[in-house]
């Protein structure tokens, strides 16, 4: 089983993109097709529903709820790996932290530059790649 912390990016990317064959659009469909598995712990959640929340990406509660209930039926609730190394972004710390907790894990995420180079911080292009689906 593949595990994926999905940076918040990548699901306000698909959401809003017009165009169904993007990578961030494939990747949530790959794991709504059950293709990975999602780690989440209440803070990632708490971002979920605070940033896809917002007004101005006009994008439907019933989106977003649909994405939570399938991360919590489907996912696993993990704790964060502590990692000790300052991110630009202070904010993604979660998200790599809670990448760090499952050894066969990645972190797809939009934003690399936010995170150390580590093989698995990948982009949604990448993920298709190792799903074999690019």
């Amino acid at each position: 089983m593949i595990y994926v912390v999905i940076d918040t990016n990548v699901f306000v990317s698909a959401f809003l993109t017009k165009n169904p064959n993007s990578a961030t659009t494939k990747v949530v469909e790959a794991l709504a097709q059950g293709k990975m598995t999602p780690l989440y712990n209440d803070e990632i959640l708490a971002e979920y529903t605070e940033v896809l929340s917002r007004e101005h990406f006009h994008i439907a509660k019933s989106r977003l709820d649909t994405i939570i209930n399938y991360i919590l039926e489907h996912g696993i609730a993990t704790n964060r790996t502590s990692y000790d190394k300052l991110l630009i972004d202070e904010d993604d710390r979660v998200f790599y932290e809670v990448a760090l907790s499952e050894e066969d894990s990645f972190l797809v995420t939009g934003n690399l530059k936010h995170f150390p180079i580590d093989p698995r911080v990948v982009t949604p292009a990448q993920m298709l790649q190792i799903l074999g689906e690019e």
